[in-house]
């Protein structure tokens, strides 16, 4: 009984995790970005972010996550947000960015990720981001962030 009980809540957190990214990519679409969910992001140790978008020469790399309050980001998946952008991208670091998005609510909050911690391996073990906060990057023309 208590098996079916984690399955079924694994199965919710889920589909709050695909639902806020197909809300991130239809938001991102309406706002001019070439974007695409990657439905094989997953805890593996594959270089894969949840969303890929385009504007421009910008390529963004999105870890996305829902929340009601706080929504954690742990290094290793913030980690893979750079191994992706760095292996797979062939663009100069400028026009790169990892960015880790949360949904809170009809609130989203994004912030950008220096490339300079990654590369001297300063990253924080857990990134935190909170409902009060502001993030550092605004990717829509409304004032839906």
């Amino acid at each position: 009984m208590a098996r079916d009980v984690d399955k079924e809540a694994i199965r919710r957190w889920r589909r709050r995790g695909f639902y806020s990214e197909n809300v991130l990519v239809k938001h991102l679409r309406k706002n001019g970005y070439n974007a695409v969910r990657i439905p094989v992001s997953n805890p593996s140790l594959n270089p894969l972010p949840d969303v890929i978008a385009r504007k421009d020469n910008d390529i963004y790399a999105f870890e996305v996550k829902n929340a009601s309050y706080y929504a954690y980001f742990p290094k290793q998946q913030v980690d893979k947000l750079f191994r992706f952008l760095d292996e797979l991208i062939p663009v100069e670091r400028q026009f790169k960015h990892a960015v880790i998005a949360a949904h809170l609510g009809k609130k989203w909050i994004f912030k950008e990720l220096s490339w300079d911690d990654w590369e001297q391996n300063k990253l924080s073990e857990n990134f935190r981001i909170v409902k009060r906060d502001r993030g550092n990057l605004n990717l829509f023309k409304s004032t839906m962030c």
